[in-house]
């Protein structure tokens, strides 16, 4: 056997240490292809790279190559540590189970004796864990989000992940099961961005995975060849996940026509992934112009709707939607449908919201434009839209190695991307409109045969059977809370303090205190307040522009204040007031009314208008606040390499 298993003295009898008790494997081949797929990827030994480590087989086989590639490189090793310079392992401890912090500190201790710097991340579950069945979902994004946190933090362009092949596999029935297009199917990138959820000015991380070409049969032989020690995790045997009931059903499927067709069918799903993407970003060039006060309006007769493949405008409309909305879910079914309907009946005659955004016609375009705008009524209050910052802290934004790293690979494969998709002049699936229709066209294209197609429709039909069984309740809650939860999001700021509001314009907060000490000749509801600076900001309401329209006409508050807020019970509007006010209402007149109300709007613990920083209004010149509409993802969701 080349595999004997040993209880670890730190883990408990049912978490397994697995140990290679052989070394003959000649691993040369394996380091070859992984030095040619980090060159696909545009990534250098001397960049900074970070590599997330689980303590399995296939982080811990990604962690050796990685280092071994490194030195062959010509990357020296830190004289004091002995550690690989420019090489980090992250641990993540999810803290779901009393025993993980003593394993994260093992597995850190073992990719330290492989010669690479390791540190452990610990997650910080809001309510003490996930909720219930949504755990794999839950800790994934979390794992994620530290991985690229401490990327930014400490100045790490790169980030490694050791998905592979069967990992592509499992990925593949699972989408076929839940009626993903091609598009899901394409499974996942082999380059991709990662966004913090820190304000940054860098161009986030990059996600590569340079072991998709390897089996688990090849992460063995590494880990083998490499004399390495790893850790299983019992939770990867647990049925009640459809991950592991996929891999169990494709274990028995040991058949090596069937595990290269489907690696097959995977490489044509993403040939028309990165076409369809390739067209998408040409159209969003010609037709789409983001405005500063966060909406999109979208040229029909640039667009040409009715000309375009139905998988094309999908994808062109989920661009558009998720870069609004800020909400990264795919936009399927019967949404899809609609927007694309929408789009394809110009002129545009009538409003639409749907997936977290409102269309409507662009004012004076006669139905030829559609504004597309953040509805605030999708608004989830019971979730943290927003995110505080330290202006001191947390703001000093210069061009940093990291944002120059990552640009210049991005640049670079997007060229070789253009160039391989535009060679393929055959793009399959463009037109089909189910799974059960792609599978029968990689048939016709002899991509699969009679018996990997119909063990995929089997695998395909036993999972979507147990998924169809609590889609409906699941369905049902997410609609009530979705119908329950709208409702104005407030958050509050103190000076010297940002803030991130609702992932699409970064609010910034002052007091010019010079300005306050000084007897000006105005008097306004902030400077007369017994000290308290702290604010509130939430989105606009009709009441908001009425107010500003009666102080841009009227000189005097008539209700609706307390007097003893103020020295006199009747307060005149300052003169700077008013003609902020009416600065700021003939800005509005060029904001379609839809987009008005996803505009920050700054208050006082009275819920009066302090600022409408996007627009400037201020009611007196001591208040200092910015409103820059700048989207936590950008639009088209980053760089994504399917090729």
């Amino acid at each position: 056997m080349l595999l004997s298993t040993r209880a670890s003295p730190y883990l408990p009898l049912r978490r397994l240490i697995y140990r290679c008790v052989m070394s003959a494997t000649d691993i040369s081949a394996y380091k070859e292809t992984f030095a040619r797929r980090m060159a696909m990827a545009g990534i250098k030994p001397h960049h900074r790279i970070a590599v997330g480590v689980s303590g399995g087989p296939d982080s811990m086989a990604l962690c050796a190559l990685s280092a071994g590639w490194k030195s062959d490189g010509s990357v020296k090793r830190d004289d004091v540590s002995g550690y690989v310079d420019g090489l980090l392992g992250i641990v993540v401890d999810h803290r779901l189970r009393p025993e993980s912090s003593d394993e994260a500190k093992l597995v850190r201790d073992r990719v330290h004796k492989m010669g690479v710097r390791c540190e452990i991340v610990c997650c910080d579950w809001p309510d003490g864990r996930p909720k219930q069945g949504h755990l794999q979902e839950a800790a994934r994004e979390m794992r994620y989000q530290l991985f690229v946190d401490l990327c930014i933090k400490q100045q790490f362009s790169i980030l490694l992940i050791a998905h592979h092949a069967d990992d592509q596999a499992e990925l593949l029935v699972l989408r076929l099961s839940r009626n993903s297009g091609v598009m899901g199917l394409a499974g996942m990138a082999f380059v991709s961005q990662l966004f913090p959820h820190l304000i940054s000015p860098n161009q986030g991380v990059l996600l590569v995975r340079p072991m998709l070409e390897f089996s688990k049969h090849d992460i063995y032989k590494i880990c083998e060849g490499s004399n390495l020690e790893w850790v299983e995790d019992p939770t990867n045997k647990s049925m009640l996940f459809a991950r592991n009931r996929i891999r169990s059903s494709l274990t028995s499927l040991s058949s090596c026509s069937f595990w290269s067709e489907v690696q097959s069918l995977i490489s044509a799903c993403r040939l028309t992934r990165a076409s369809v993407d390739k067209v998408c970003r040409e159209l969003i060039s010609q037709s789409l112009t983001i405005s500063e006060f966060g909406y999109a309006t979208i040229d029909l007769e640039k667009l040409n709707p009715t000309e375009i493949d139905d998988l094309c405008l999908s994808q062109y409309m989920t661009a558009v939607i998720q870069f609004i909305s800020q909400k990264h879910r795919p936009v399927r079914g019967r949404s899809s449908r609609l927007l694309m309907d929408y789009t394809r009946g110009m002129p545009c005659k009538s409003s639409l919201t749907v997936a977290g955004c409102n269309l409507s016609p662009a004012p004076g375009s006669k139905g030829r434009k559609i504004v597309v705008s953040f509805s605030v009524d999708s608004l989830d209050s019971s979730k943290n839209a927003s995110t505080l910052y330290n202006c001191l802290s947390d703001f000093h934004f210069e061009e940093s190695r990291l944002h120059t790293e990552t640009g210049d690979i991005i640049r670079e494969l997007n060229l070789r991307s253009n160039l391989l998709v535009h060679e393929k002049s055959s793009v399959p699936f463009v037109n089909a409109k189910s799974p059960v229709d792609i599978l029968n066209e990689a048939k016709k294209l002899n991509l699969i045969n009679d018996f990997t197609l119909k063990e995929l429709s089997l695998l395909q039909q036993e999972e979507q059977n147990r998924f169809s069984s609590s889609k409906e309740a699941k369905t049902s809650k997410n609609e009530l809370h979705e119908r329950t939860s709208e409702g104005a999001l407030s958050v509050h700021l103190e000076p010297g303090h940002a803030c991130y509001f609702m992932n699409r314009f970064l609010v910034t907060y002052g007091v010019n205190y010079s300005t306050l000490n000084k007897n000006v000749d105005h008097h306004c509801q902030f400077c007369q307040a017994s000290g308290e600076r702290k604010v509130a900001i939430r989105h606009m309401v009709d009441a908001d522009w009425l107010f500003l329209a009666r102080v841009s006409r009227s000189h005097y508050i008539e209700k609706g204040v307390d007097p003893g807020t103020f020295n006199k019970s009747e307060v005149e509007f300052s003169d700077y007031m008013v003609l902020s006010a009416a600065k700021a209402l003939e800005a509005l007149r060029f904001i379609p009314a839809s987009a008005r109300r996803a505009l920050p709007v700054v208050v006082n613990n009275q819920d009066l208008i302090l600022s409408v920083p996007s627009v400037g209004f201020r009611c007196c010149p001591c208040i200092n606040v910015e409103a820059d509409f700048r989207p936590r993802v950008p639009l088209g969701g980053g760089y994504n390499s399917y090729l």
